[in-house]
């Protein structure tokens, strides 16, 4: 088993600056982010997941510490090297375009051509590769206008695979989606890091999916930030704090949370 570290982060502290204050989120932070591997990052709303993803991706500079890209300060590299290292799919809106899912999927060779340009065999190759991959062939040709948001998510997928990175980071991937769709998605996440040896985080509220699903997952709770295996974090009662609220409790036998009303 592929044990290489793609994303590492050393005495991390996160966090942001006002005029009058220093706000910490989280401190001392020591994570390991390895290939192969479907990591999920979880926390109530408001604990700060969108900022450590922001200073994960290198959006943020941290208050201290470091975070490692393939083993270099991810400081140091410049735009396009970075598109090259790291793709980075968020929940936004695609603004207005008639662009085919075909043309959608290929804006993930960006890093390596002038997107002006023309794209070459290697690039056409690739794009053609990662929707067989996410099974979305069948979609070249319509406008991302006109087909589901559960489809949109599998695109832009593909469109970060088309990137050829060593680690995909997703923001809330299932938000907006039915369950047949978040299912279908956390499945495509779990067999695509599995075929492509690729490190694939992303932040989610879907708790008892990524219980399922994850290889690791981050949990961010008021008091601290843990990195484990599901099974581990379970048997250690890390999610019965994850809720500042009597009325959720986690039953560690179903493996789930449980209202209490």
């Amino acid at each position: 088993m592929n044990k290489k570290s793609i994303l590492t982060t050393d005495n991390l502290s996160i966090g942001y600056k006002t005029k009058k204050e220093t706000i910490i989120i989280a401190e001392q932070l020591n994570l390991n982010l390895d290939a192969g591997k479907l990591i999920t990052l979880v926390g109530a709303n408001g604990i700060g997941k969108s900022t450590l993803l922001r200073t994960l991706t290198g959006i943020q500079k941290p208050l201290s510490g470091n975070v490692f890209l393939n083993q270099k300060n991810i400081n140091s590299f410049d735009g396009i090297t970075l598109a090259q290292e790291l793709s980075l799919v968020l929940t936004e809106k695609l603004p207005p375009s008639n662009l085919t899912i075909f043309e959608l999927i290929s804006l993930g060779r960006q890093p390596y051509t002038n997107w002006l340009g023309k794209l070459s065999e290697d690039d056409l190759e690739k794009v053609n590769s990662v929707m067989k991959l996410t099974q979305t062939e069948h979609l070249a040709e319509k406008k991302h206008f006109e087909i589901s948001d559960g489809q949109l998510q599998k695109i832009m997928i593909a469109r970060a695979l088309a990137q050829e990175t060593s680690i995909i980071i997703l923001d809330e991937p299932t938000t907006h989606l039915d369950l047949f769709h978040k299912v279908a998605v956390f499945k495509l996440l779990k067999k695509l890091s599995k075929e492509t040896n690729k490190c694939i985080l992303f932040s989610t509220h879907d708790i008892d999916l990524a219980i399922q699903l994850s290889d690791e997952m981050i949990v961010m709770t008021e008091k601290e930030i843990i990195q484990d295996q599901p099974c581990n974090l379970i048997s250690r009662g890390v999610f019965n704090s994850l809720f500042n609220d009597n009325s959720i409790t986690f039953d560690e036998s179903k493996g789930k949370f449980i209202i209490q009303y």
